[in-house]
């Protein structure tokens, strides 16, 4: 089973646009939200099992230029 985590990103400023479009090429999200506050987009995520998840996050997102910083928020249960 796959681990589904949310993460929040946030973007230099000007750039959240080409950020969204580089994750939506990328088509490793579930579910992507532009959003207001601290972060500028929320994005939903199913990390394959057996991937680690802080590796997975890593080389598949956050080499993606425009992203300054990220929160991620792991999940375990589904109720």
């Amino acid at each position: 089973m796959s681990t589904c985590v949310f993460i929040q990103i946030r973007c230099k400023p000007g750039t959240t646009y080409r950020v969204a479009e580089e994750i939506a090429l990328r088509e490793i999200h579930s579910e992507l939200y532009s959003t207001s506050g601290d972060f500028d987009l929320l994005m939903k995520l199913y990390v394959p099992k057996g991937a680690d998840v802080g590796v997975y996050i890593n080389d598949n997102l956050l080499d993606i230029v425009g992203i300054e910083r990220s929160l991620t928020t792991m999940t375990f249960k589904v109720f």
